[in-house]
């Protein structure tokens, strides 16, 4: 029992120092990268006024003044009267780029002004990413029991043989993810963004869950958001939870890959080789024992000379 406290404990700590660090990152590109941003909209909004004073504009006049909104509108900052006056570096944006910085979304939509800036984020993704992983797959060990071994197990205790019970599960796994985390929230995301379809909200969650983050879409990002900065916490949540479920379900491939034969015919190496090592997090006694039980059954079908079971299901 106190194993099994002691594993929460860490996942529990995990976690929380995955938020402080956000939170520590937030906060320090919002000190470096606010006042710059803050310079760079007085410089336009002065080139503006200096551009609608003259009484006669020359092509030379017009280029220099496009060139400096266009580089400025690159970095996120609007000359239009109908924008945002919201800041990209409040602490909810700040935290919303770190968390695209650290799990590499990376949308581009905002990107660090100075050279401080920049390489702050290098140093801040040197750590981030990695931990990042290690948090993301610490989350996913504990997921692997009450997601993926016992309902195998439950689909054999029923009298499916280990194939077509793993088969079934992959599906409905699939069918889970699809809806939980493309179907619904894109119906939400083409709720609150009045810009997008709903082929767009679609198309921003599958960007973004694979983690190729164009950035032709962003939430939050349009005039006059309401609730800018809990919408923004919201979709750092939303990105972190459906990472972990992609994350989850292609461990779940892999097992199945390995049972049906597909790792060997590719000469890949097996899921339960990639994962000889302690895990993270420890399971629970109970957890281990069930994962064990499961795990002969699903071997005794199978014959010696074939393909491993459903294998190391108390690794995971």
């Amino acid at each position: 029992m106190h194993s099994v406290s002691k594993s929460w404990l860490l996942l529990t700590g995990f976690v929380l120092f995955y938020i402080i660090y956000l939170l520590l990152g937030a906060l320090v590109f919002s000190s470096i990268e606010r006042p710059v941003e803050d310079k760079v909209r007085n410089d336009i909004e002065a080139l503006k006024r200096e551009f609608l004073n003259q009484s006669c504009v020359n092509a030379t006049s017009l280029e220099q003044f496009l060139l400096k909104v266009l580089t400025a509108n690159k970095y996120g900052v609007s000359i239009l009267r109908n924008s945002s006056i919201s800041s990209n570096w409040d602490l909810a944006s700040s935290m919303f780029f770190a968390n695209t910085l650290v799990t590499t979304v990376g949308y581009g939509h905002t990107t660090p002004l100075s050279d401080t800036g920049k390489s702050f984020s290098i140093l801040y993704a040197l750590i981030g990413v990695p931990f990042t992983m290690l948090v993301l797959t610490a989350c996913v060990q504990r997921l692997m029991y009450p997601l993926v071994h016992a309902p195998v197990g439950l689909f054999q205790r029923s009298g499916l043989d280990p194939r077509p019970a793993t088969a079934l599960h992959f599906v409905l796994l699939v069918v889970l993810v699809v809806l939980g985390f493309f179907v619904a929230p894109a119906a939400v995301f083409s709720m609150v963004e009045v810009s997008w379809s709903f082929l767009d909200a679609i198309y921003f969650c599958f960007i973004s869950l694979c983690t190729i983050g164009l950035g032709d879409y962003v939430p939050g990002e349009q005039p006059g958001q309401q609730y800018r900065p809990l919408y923004k916490i919201s979709v750092m949540v939303y990105l972190f939870v459906g990472l972990m479920m992609m994350y989850l379900l292609l461990r779940t491939f892999h097992k199945m890959a390995d049972l049906h034969g597909l790792t060997s015919f590719l000469q890949l190496p097996r899921c339960e080789e990639a994962e000889d090592v302690e895990p993270i997090v420890e399971e629970e006694p109970e957890d281990q024992a069930s994962s064990y039980l499961a795990e002969k059954a699903a071997s005794k079908p199978l014959d010696p000379g074939s393909q491993p079971s459903y294998n190391t299901i108390n690794k995971g």
